[in-house]
C-alpha cells in the first residue's frame, strides 16, 4: 500500500460481502497481527454471520495498552449484537501524537481492519471509532479523515483534532469532565465542540461533574447513541 495514502491518515479497509467463516469464536480473542503488541476483539455470545454485527474501534489513553481500549465499552457488546475492536499503539501513544504524522499505526489498523471485515459479518451502517483522552483525539481525528467509513466518533475527554482532508459527515459524541487537571475542558473540549458544529457536524456533547474518568452511564449513553436508540 502506498505509504502516502496513510501518511494522510487514509485507511482502505470496507466491510464487505459474505465473511470467509461462518462462526467464530465469541467473548475476548487476541487478534493476532504482526505486531509486537498484543490487540483484542470481542465477539458477542450471540454473534451469527448471518445478522451482521455493528463494530466499535476502541483506543486507549497514553502509555496504555489495547485492554485498557476494549474495556471502554465491552461490557454492553452482548447487548447490542456490537463486536468491540482494541488495537495497541505502535509507539507509547498514537502516531499523530508521539511522531507529529500519521503512518504506522494507521497501516497497522487498516491490515486489522482488513482481517476483521474478511472474517465478521459486519454492518456498514454503524462503525464507529473512538477512545479515551490521546485515543479520543486520535479517534477525532482518523474519524473526520475515514467519515466515509465511521460514520460515528466517539471521543471521552479528548485533547484536540487534526484533520488532513475530510470524508463524509460522521456524527461525534463527546463527554469531559469539568475537573479534569490532565486534558482541562476550557481548552480541550469547550475549543474543540464548536468547530465541528461549523462543519455542519452533529454533535452530542456531555460535560460531567468529574475529572479526567469516563462515568459509567456516559459510556452506556454513548453506546446508546451509536446503535442509534435515540437518534432520529
Amino acid at each position: 500500500m502506498n505509504k502516502g495514502v496513510y501518511s494522510a491518515g487514509r485507511l482502505t479497509a470496507k466491510p464487505h460481502g459474505k465473511p470467509a467463516n461462518d462462526t467464530m469464536p465469541t467473548g475476548v480473542q487476541s487478534l493476532q497481527l504482526h505486531s509486537k503488541k498484543e490487540s483484542f476483539i470481542y465477539v458477542p455470545q450471540q454473534y451469527n454471520a448471518a445478522i451482521p454485527a455493528s463494530l466499535a474501534i476502541m483506543l486507549h489513553g497514553s502509555g496504555g495498552i489495547a485492554g485498557h481500549g476494549l474495556y471502554l465499552i465491552n461490557q454492553y457488546a452482548d447487548a447490542n449484537n456490537m463486536i468491540v475492536y482494541a488495537p495497541a499503539s505502535q509507539d507509547y501513544t498514537w502516531d499523530i501524537i508521539a511522531g507529529d504524522s500519521f503512518g504506522m499505526d494507521v497501516s497497522f489498523l487498516d491490515h486489522a481492519l482488513q482481517t476483521i471485515f474478511e472474517n465478521y459479518a459486519i454492518d456498514a451502517t454503524p462503525v464507529a471509532i473512538g477512545g479515551f483522552s490521546d485515543g479520543a483525539s486520535y479517534a477525532l481525528c482518523l474519524g473526520l479523515i475515514n467519515g466515509d467509513l465511521f460514520n460515528n466518533s466517539i471521543a471521552f475527554s479528548p485533547g484536540f483534532f487534526y484533520v488532513t482532508k475530510e470524508h463524509g459527515k460522521p456524527a461525534v459524541f463527546i463527554s469531559h469532565g469539568v475537573h479534569d487537571r490532565v486534558l482541562p475542558i476550557g481548552s480541550c473540549s469547550r475549543r474543540i465542540v464548536p468547530p465541528l458544529k461549523r462543519k455542519g457536524l452533529e454533535v452530542s456533547y456531555h460535560e460531567f461533574d468529574g475529572e479526567h474518568e469516563i462515568p459509567d452511564n456516559l459510556r452506556q449513553e454513548a453506546v446508546t447513541w451509536f446503535e442509534g436508540k435515540e437518534r432520529e
